[in-house]
């Protein structure tokens, strides 16, 4: 595979040092949960090439090592930096940057009065199917979802549609918030069937700072940030980076769309 050999130029040398690409992961560079195509794995190659790219997503790492790597081939060498959990989890080219945890600013006590209101409130919720894993807790966030992440392919395409005419994920927000108005957490509708809880300024503006910093690394500042997302209304979780006043955002919702801008920007 040419992206996984290939030798890029070291940041400062690249053709277009001052640009860098950030993609949220679902939509924008794979169906959602399924893995990128060939093709779309050998656009960014080539982007690399002439500038800086990264991945921001809610998501853990494993869960893109998944959709973006292979057994053989880490996505940390896929990419010069790796945002996983908004960047609460960040790699730069390969190498760990400094983490934040959401327990620790929380407090155990207070998660566990959240956690068992969203159990309480998802068992008297009626939905066509429930699998395991409402509750997955993350480094830098919770992700809750009605119907259960180890729901399969199809049960999430079922389950979006569902939620689209009935609004389970939003009525689900608006109790949590009433709930629990001095937590100060964010609620991010993203993906086909969950949610995203996370202190306030933990959005994905957060990995921004990372982007920043490269700056007194290695002299590069990043002066243009281009952000290409799927869930980029008010109330999804592409919304704060997206509008963010440091980024370029686009709106794209299948990786085709996203190819296509690549090819028109940047003429690969």
């Amino acid at each position: 595979m040419t992206e996984a050999t290939a030798v890029y130029p070291p940041l400062q040398d690249r053709p277009i040092k001052n640009t860098i690409c950030l993609f949220d992961v679902d939509g924008p560079l794979t169906p959602a949960r399924l893995h990128a195509s060939p093709e779309m794995l050998q656009t960014l190659s080539a982007l690399r090439h002439k500038c800086a790219i990264g991945f921001v997503g809610g998501s853990d790492l494993a869960k893109q090592q998944e959709q973006l790597g292979s057994p053989s081939i880490p996505v940390t060498t896929l990419f010069d930096f790796c945002f996983s959990e908004n960047g609460l989890t960040a790699y730069r080219l390969g190498k760990p940057l400094a983490t934040s945890s959401f327990i620790e600013w929380l407090g155990e006590e207070r998660y566990k009065k959240f956690v068992n209101f969203c159990l309480k409130y998802i068992a008297e919720l009626d939905v066509p199917v429930k699998r395991g894993t409402f509750v997955e807790f993350r480094n830098g966030l919770v992700n809750i979802s009605p119907v259960g992440r180890n729901a399969s392919t199809a049960e999430r395409n079922a389950y979006q549609a569902y939620d689209k005419v009935h609004s389970i994920r939003q009525d689900f927000v608006t109790a949590l918030k009433k709930n629990f108005p001095d937590y100060g957490l964010t609620f991010s509708i993203g993906g086909q069937i969950s949610f995203d809880c996370f202190p306030t300024g933990w959005d994905k503006t957060y990995c921004l700072k990372h982007v920043e910093e490269e700056k007194e690394i290695s002299g590069v500042d990043y002066t243009t940030i281009h952000f290409f997302g799927d869930k980029t209304f008010k109330g999804g979780n592409d919304y704060e980076i997206f509008e963010d006043k440091r980024t370029t955002g686009h709106t794209v919702e299948k990786p085709e769309d996203t190819i296509k801008v690549l090819k028109e920007l940047f003429g690969l």
